[in-house]
């Protein structure tokens, strides 16, 4: 993960051998820059409060969005419909896309383990292994992957979150190339 770190201009401090520090904020603020630079769009201060759904073949089309103020202050509002050939999962350790789609579209047929007590040098490795796509139009990153699949989870360790966002947009790029 130092190289995606190195790639980006994030200073890195060798604590051990292949052991490395960072300032959290500027590899936040350095990532967030890249990804915006390369064309990612960041929508903040918004939930998910379902996916869309489409049959023949079953699969996520898209998330309907609601602001998180309107959520919290329970207001009724219907939500902002966004549709996409692939809806990545990086929730973290509750897997709430995933989650949602579980609960409310069970012919999808995901089923979430929930992640496993932590044991971080299993994980940083399963974690990678097991990113992907769960089904059509779905994928997940990160701690996602640990809730879906039962995996340990991996305490403040960040290298296996890089190679996994990595991974999942190399696996979505290839299954969009192939779907074009």
């Amino acid at each position: 993960a130092s190289e995606i770190l190195r790639e980006v201009g994030v200073k890195l401090v060798e604590y051990s051998d292949g052991l490395f520090v960072v300032d959290p904020a500027e590899m936040i603020a350095k990532l967030a820059t890249k990804s915006i630079d390369a064309g990612a769009k960041f929508l903040l201060g918004v939930h998910v409060d379902d996916v869309i759904y489409r049959d023949n073949p079953p699969r996520v089309a898209g998330v309907a969005i609601i602001w998180s103020t309107v959520q919290m202050a329970g207001i009724h509002t219907d939500p902002i419909f966004i549709e996409a050939r692939a809806v990545v999962d990086a929730t973290g350790h509750d897997a709430e896309v995933a989650a949602v789609a579980s609960r409310k579209t069970p012919e999808l047929g995901i089923v979430l383990r929930g992640e496993k007590s932590a044991f971080a040098s299993t994980a940083e490795d399963l974690v990678v292994k097991y990113t992907g796509k769960v089904v059509e139009g779905l994928y997940v990153t990160g701690m996602a992957v640990a809730a879906v699949y039962g995996l340990p989870r991996m305490g403040p360790i960040f290298g296996s979150m890089l190679l996994s966002g990595r991974r999942v947009a190399e696996l979505i790029i290839n299954d969009l190339k192939g779907s074009a």
